[in-house]
């Protein structure tokens, strides 16, 4: 399985909007992504490299597989 690694946050708010997260809103400098059925809200900062405990986290949060993610990755 490849390594995750950073990558710029706008790579990361779309595959969290190809696994069917939506913007719910924006907090400074912080997207606040929201799905029907996780209840914790998923917090992507605005940065040009997101760090890997942020992604592993995220991952974590939104009950999201690594092989998803890298699937949903790839499709970008």
């Amino acid at each position: 399985m490849p390594k995750i690694v950073p990558i710029h946050y706008e790579r990361r708010c779309r595959v969290f909007e190809l696994d069917g997260f939506s913007l719910a809103r924006i907090n400074g400098d912080h997207f606040i992504y929201t799905k029907q059925g996780i209840l914790r809200p998923v917090v992507i900062p605005k940065d040009d490299q997101v760090p890997v405990f942020v992604i592993t986290n995220n991952l974590r949060t939104a009950k999201l597989k690594r092989d998803r993610y890298f699937d949903l990755l790839a499709q970008l």
